[in-house]
């Protein structure tokens, strides 16, 4: 892409008008310096009594590849759009973790003209949430070792600790680990995950008021005795002061895009072993002061749009109004067999074979009754025929497909994309249904998910994932969602294609849903041989750059 304007020589507006442009008096929120603001804790929970008025659209993407596809970008184009277009629109994003900040992904504030801004402060620490997250799951991780030291009265059985601790950097060291809380006992095996993949991050994400953190909180399982009963956080007592470890971490975080729209930047959960989304309470406030709300999910739709719909929109009652599939002519090279320097060049029979990947996107989304719009992220390398051939192929299924320049151009450019949003949701309203219904059981939620979003004809449990399956259902468990977890590439059918291989099932009963493991799936990612973390620089200053910020 050509480098559109260098986007730091904008003047950010002061916090404070930004948020009175959104509707929030002085008291309804608390700067945090110039350019960023917490929701005050009054106005917030008020907020979410009233009925959401807002129309809720998502922004998915075609299976992701090592070059990206743009689902950030998209969205903070297509919100900055709508507001051009006189549309009173907020937008939720995840808050990027310093893990894949650092490592290989980089940073998760957009690009071009299409970004959130301090985008320095938002990658790092933004207002310490995830800091704040990973001192709850780690202050429940020593109330746990601390009971061991002190005689064990809940009776663990110390072979079926299921906690582990977590933190914000990628450290593959910190995977296995093997710690001594009392000499006399030996070390015990335990181990790190990335505080994205925590399951209070997934609970933050999720809880829908100051009531449900705590309920939620409560309900972790840490563990199980010798009887094979859970152990809980409500059971070590510790789940009053991990809600006031998030006292303020519960309360979404206001920024800005270079264009000066409002940005509820709040939760940062794994798109992979929980639900990748930005948090319930982020949305419905935005619902309920906006026209619009853009949000995303993380990776492809099989992966992320799945979890939003089963599990975001289940557990809150929300109901998306529209998904917005994101491709790129490069992807669907990609996804054509083209690989490397040769992604540059036209190869027309290969864009024409990879939109197929996107129309399987574009089918998984119509089984919730969602309608749909291609966003095509534009490249000033992109060929005509190669747009006229994605077009022809989402014709198809009757779905419009925009060429988007908003990287570029910022809201002007995605104007044509928010006006194919407007009239689609004016023209077709959502009929929303979810996939299957809480009243199944685990295996047949499992078995749905793997049929109808992952194309597989059966599922293949290994023998520890079966009984754990069984324990679960047993335990009263049963009505929980699934989460199918694998990496963001890897086909989850495997060397087999038509089944789904599952090899191990976690249970989150404070997120209340269910991880069905398939394939490698990292909950502490290592870095890679040049981290981009290499490449951060702090000016005289104070500002912070990196490679992809």
């Amino acid at each position: 892409m050509t480098n559109p304007p260098a986007a730091s020589h904008r003047a950010l507006k002061p916090i404070a008008s930004v948020a009175r442009e959104f509707g929030l008096a002085d008291e309804d929120f608390e700067p945090f310096g110039r350019s960023k603001a917490k929701i005050e804790r009054e106005f917030l929970w008020r907020s979410l009594t009233r009925e959401p008025a807002g129309k809720l659209v998502l922004v998915t993407a075609v299976s992701p590849t090592p070059t990206g596809i743009g689902k950030t970008t998209t969205s903070i184009g297509l919100g900055d759009a709508l507001n051009r277009l006189g549309k009173r629109t907020a937008i939720c994003l995840r808050e990027p973790s310093l893990g894949p900040c650092f490592g290989t992904k980089g940073a998760a504030t957009g690009g071009g003209l299409s970004r959130i801004v301090p985008a320095d402060d938002i990658n790092l620490h933004l207002t310490g949430d995830i800091h704040a997250v990973g001192a709850a799951n780690n202050l429940l991780a020593a109330l746990l070792e601390n009971h061991f030291y002190w005689g064990n009265a809940l009776g663990m059985d110390p072979d079926r600790v299921v906690w582990r601790r977590a933190l914000d950097v990628a450290d593959r060291a910190l995977r296995h680990t093997k710690l001594v809380a009392n000499p006399t006992d030996g070390p015990r095996p335990r181990g790190f995950d990335l505080t994205a993949a925590s399951e209070v991050m997934a609970i933050l994400c999720l809880a829908g008021s100051s009531q449900d953190l705590e309920r939620r909180l409560s309900n972790v399982v840490v563990a199980y005795d010798r009887t094979g009963t859970p152990v809980t956080a409500r059971d070590l007592g510790a789940h009053h002061a991990m809600k006031a470890l998030l006292k303020d971490a519960v309360r979404p975080n206001l920024v800005q895009t270079l264009e000066g729209n409002p940005v509820l930047v709040h939760g940062g959960s794994f798109a992979n072993v929980a639900h990748g989304c930005s948090s319930v309470i982020a949305t419905r406030l935005g619902l309920s002061m906006s026209d619009y709300v853009v949000t995303e999910a993380g990776s492809g739709s099989d992966l992320g749009a799945e979890k939003f719909f089963n599990i975001k929109c289940r557990q809150s009652g929300l109901r998306p109004d529209l998904a917005v599939v994101v491709t790129t002519v490069h992807a669907l090279r990609f996804h054509g067999g083209v690989r490397d320097g040769e992604l540059a060049f036209p190869h027309p029979q290969a864009v024409q074979r990879g939109a197929q990947n996107l129309l399987q996107h574009i089918w998984r989304i119509r089984k919730f009754g969602v309608p749909t719009v291609v966003a095509i992220n534009h490249f000033d390398s992109d060929a005509a025929d190669a747009i006229e051939i994605i077009q022809r192929a989402c014709q198809t299924f009757g779905v419009a497909a925009v060429v988007s320049r908003h990287w570029i151009e910022g809201g002007s450019g995605a104007e044509a994309l928010a006006e194919a949003v407007i009239s689609t949701i004016d023209r077709a309203p959502s009929k929303f249904n979810l996939l299957y219904p809480d009243e199944w059981s685990l295996f047949q939620k499992i078995e749905t998910v793997a049929r109808e979003i992952h194309g597989a004809n059966r599922v293949r449990l290994s023998d520890e994932a079966a009984a754990q399956l069984e324990n679960i259902e047993t335990l009263g468990y049963g009505r929980l969602p699934v989460c199918i977890a694998k990496t963001q590439y890897a086909d989850p059918t495997g060397r087999d294609p038509e089944a789904l291989d599952v090899r191990d099932v976690w249970l989150a009963a404070g997120a209340e849903f269910v991880v069905a493991v398939c394939g490698p799936v990292m909950t502490m990612p290592g870095l890679p041989r040049r981290p981009p973390a290499l490449d951060v620089r702090m000016t005289e200053e104070g500002m912070v750059t990196g490679p992809s910020w």
